[in-house]
């Protein structure tokens, strides 16, 4: 084998073993002005001028980034940018509101056909596995130990493993990052002993964002 040839072999094998993790932030959109006026109120319906467009809108729709949170017979509540306003009849609101930006983070399959990446928990980096089967997220009580998670406090159970019926400890993470997704106040289990050999990041996590799959590589998103 010649020389080129042998370091072709190793990059790809590098390639193979490496797990790609990109964070791809979308551009701050521009904010758009947002001009809004109550013409009607009819019992939890609101006919609001979004813009110069007339638009009858029911609590908890959504028009022109403009909510209607409640409609009093006074009063509407409208909701712009995340901020809360009350509006009386024919009075008008001007503001800025922002389309709200995505995080993408990919995970490329390694040679194993798994998704592995590194995760933030509770403040302390570790890798972990993706894993849509399990319904939340799984630590081994040798690895929570050395992570300084606490976990005897917590409810216990029964988990079945491949050694047997294991004891298992149900605890809230305060936070679990992903490529800067985060996700605060996460149920998982802890698992007396050394299974699972790695974190497994279930569906306590994994129902916050947006999973896609193509040609090998694994999509989460989530709207900031």
């Amino acid at each position: 084998m010649s020389i080129q040839q042998a370091v072709r072999v190793v990059c790809i094998s590098i390639l193979l073993a490496t797990v790609h993790i990109q964070t791809l932030a979308q551009p701050q959109p521009s904010a758009v002005e947002v001009s809004v006026e109550v013409e009607a109120l009819l019992g939890k319906t609101a006919v609001l001028k979004i813009n110069g467009q007339r638009e009858t809108l029911s609590v908890g729709q959504t028009v022109a980034g403009v909510t209607l949170i409640a409609a009093e017979p006074t009063a509407a509540i409208v909701q712009i940018n995340g901020q809360s306003q009350t509006l009386g009849l024919s009075e008008r609101v001007g503001t800025t509101y922002r389309e709200p930006r995505e995080l993408v983070v990919t995970i490329a399959r390694d040679a194993m056909l798994k998704y592995e990446t590194n995760a933030t928990i509770n403040g302390r980096s570790a890798l972990v596995l993706v894993d849509t089967g399990a319904n939340i997220v799984a630590i081994s009580g040798k690895q929570a130990t050395a992570m300084n998670i606490e976990y005897s406090s917590g409810e216990l159970t029964t988990v079945e493993t491949a050694s047997g019926v294991t004891s298992a400890h149900a605890i809230t993470l305060q936070s679990v990052v992903v490529g800067g997704i985060e996700v605060n106040n996460v149920p998982a289990l802890v698992v007396e002993g050394v299974f699972p050999g790695t974190i497994l990041l279930g569906m306590s996590y994994l129902k916050h964002v947006k999973l896609q799959e193509h040609n090998g590589i694994l999509s989460l998103s989530r709207s900031q």
